[in-house]
């Protein structure tokens, strides 16, 4: 029994670890707080859904499409009302503030488009397949979802640390003045991290979507309140943190409902970071914060 949760963790954590890394990408890199991260998570579901239920598109190549919709959608994001408010010097409550109006904009678009009822992948979509260990069963599905997001995540840590592109952003993040005058082209850079983030979103959407064959309008305010959650608990702006912190939240939420009630899972899981945030104010790796303040 506890095996088989674990698993079940794996594969939730997974995900939830992909989409923190995008969220906090973005704030590590830029400085905000993207509150319409949630809402661009969604809209990858949703084109994920249109492609392979009205176009047939196979599965995997839909995942590609859905990482590149929404890393255009999050690029539009950037330039439309991140960059306008850079220009300005805006205080950093009101990038916060501009990206709840385009989450609530987004949502409201999306349910317009797709109605408010769940949407499911078509019949045969999903894969079905399991693997049987005795009493584990693990799906082909699980396997794939943890594949790709740690296939993902590891490619996004290997640029950050080894290419001459993550040297130039951990350059802008330490400070935007001192890398431009460097050389680096930072606005160029806002929008790639913009993208990057946003692609990560939606293929983190997609996948949640694959997991539980059931799409809304409504699923990224739910995950966006856990995304805030997985970057405080790993620390402001630190990608190991997303990374530990998304299978943290993962593995609780999991454990909370096979061995207490589906019921408080949400009040655990936000209980033991509350706790842990007593220990750890700054989070696992709160470095970056306490450097930023």
């Amino acid at each position: 029994m506890l095996a088989q949760q674990l698993i079940n963790a794996l594969s939730l954590g997974s995900v939830y670890a992909l989409f923190a890394l995008g969220f906090t990408l973005v704030f590590g890199v830029l400085g905000v707080i993207n509150l319409s991260h949630g809402a661009i998570f969604m809209l990858g579901s949703y084109t994920a859904l249109l492609l392979v239920d009205k176009f047939a598109v196979p599965l995997w190549l839909a995942l590609l499409l859905a990482m590149l919709v929404s890393g255009l959608i999050g690029l539009l994001v950037d330039f439309v009302v991140l960059k306008p408010l850079r220009a300005r010097n805006a205080p950093h409550l009101a990038p916060m503030i501009a990206t709840i109006g385009v989450a609530i904009m987004l949502t409201n678009l999306a349910q317009g488009l797709f109605g408010a009822e769940n949407k499911r992948f078509p019949q045969g979509t999903v894969p079905e397949q399991s693997l049987d260990w005795g009493s584990v069963q693990v799906t082909t599905l699980q396997i794939a979802i943890v594949v790709i997001s740690f296939a993902l995540m590891l490619v996004l840590l290997a640029a950050m640390k080894r290419t001459q592109l993550g040297r130039a952003l951990r350059a802008i993040a330490e400070s935007p003045k001192a890398a431009y005058l460097l050389g680096i082209n930072v606005e160029g850079l806002f929008y790639l991290t913009s993208f990057a983030a946003a692609a990560l979103g939606g293929a983190a959407g997609v996948l949640i979507g694959l997991s539980f064959n059931a799409i809304s309008p409504f699923m990224g305010q739910p995950m966006l309140h856990k995304g805030i959650a997985v970057i405080i608990l790993g620390g402001m702006g630190d990608i190991r943190g997303a990374l530990i912190g998304g299978l943290f939240l993962g593995f609780v939420e999991v454990l909370s409902v096979a061995y207490i009630s589906s019921d408080v899972r949400d009040g655990v899981a936000f209980g033991l970071l509350f706790l842990i945030l007593l220990v750890r104010p700054s989070g696992m790796f709160g470095k970056v914060l306490e450097r930023k303040a």
